[in-house]
């Protein structure tokens, strides 16, 4: 296959997933979850000749004017609430009204974040993804330092972050979408998801980029489009096959796994397809166009 000849409606495809999220991300910006903007996690059992569900539970918080942004049923049956409230005095006082409301309830976890330390941690959050994208972009460039010219190995840097940016931006603004319309919240799980999504896209570019570098040795007078579309096509099946088999598991996860990881898995599906396809069609292209605008300089 030609990777090169249609690499402009690759960029093209990419623009029309990136730019919905990117208005979505400047409308309504993503819904932050208790660990960014602070309040209680609180999860609580209902003995067995209570007959309370789901919807009894958050239309009772509701109507007592308590600011909630869920309440999950997990699989051991117990029900997860996350509450905007870190008072401890008010959310003693919630626990008092759901037992005077319900009856006795079994407290089976109660975490409270303030919102100092929710600044912290999203301020913590924002630095850790951007060292990682920094160290990628130096240790790629140190990495391929020895690339026979006229390759570039700032360029190989360069391509490989832009791609990265493509997926963490496709997962982010996915994200700004469902909190909008289905008040999906993004925790410190969500990070570590991008994070992830950052290491897996990566290791595909670098497998791709490393068989051009051996490539442009073996070949040395064939032009830089074709080295690189003869690369892409021979670590196709390897790079399809890999994420493949990451895929099918986190799609398993999605379906059967609990519904506290449930977000995080989401997170990595959305990350890990889209770090497939930019590490195919749009990295190693943006090498063939940084490459011909080198050549016309």
């Amino acid at each position: 296959m030609d990777f090169i000849k249609y690499k402009s409606w690759f960029f093209a495809l990419s623009l029309l997933i990136i730019i919905p999220g990117l208005v979505a991300l400047a409308t309504w910006r993503l819904k932050l979850g208790i660990d960014f903007s602070g309040g209680t996690l609180w999860e609580v059992k209902f003995s067995q000749n209570q007959s309370t569900t789901q919807q009894e539970l958050q239309n009772f918080l509701a109507e007592q004017a308590i600011a909630f942004s869920s309440v999950v049923k997990t699989q051991q049956g117990s029900y997860l609430a996350r509450l905007h409230e870190s008072d401890e005095a008010k959310v003693n006082e919630i626990k008092n009204k759901v037992t005077t409301n319900f009856g006795e309830v079994e407290e089976v976890r109660l975490e409270t974040v303030g919102p100092t330390i929710s600044r912290e941690l999203a301020y913590k959050a924002l630095a850790a993804v951007g060292v990682s994208i920094l160290g990628i972009l130096v240790y790629i460039t140190w990495a391929f330092r020895k690339i026979p010219k006229p390759a570039s190995s700032l360029a190989f840097g360069i391509c490989t972050i832009v791609a990265l940016a493509h997926d963490v931006i496709v997962v982010v603004g996915i994200f700004a979408i469902l909190g909008h319309f289905k008040g999906i919240e993004i925790d410190s799980l969500f990070i570590t998801a991008l994070l992830t999504v950052i290491g897996f896209s990566v290791h595909d570019t670098i497998v791709v980029f490393d068989r051009i570098r051996e490539n442009l040795t073996k070949y040395p007078e064939t032009n830089f489009p074709e080295v690189v579309n003869h690369s892409l096509n021979q670590t196709l099946g390897r790079s399809l096959n890999t994420s493949l088999t990451a895929i099918f598991v986190l799609f398993a996860l999605l379906l059967f796994g609990g519904e506290s990881t449930r977000i995080f898995v989401l997170a990595l599906l959305i990350g890990i397809i889209s770090g497939t396809y930019s590490s195919i069609f749009n990295a190693s292209p943006l090498l063939v166009v940084w490459h011909q605008i080198s050549k016309r300089k």
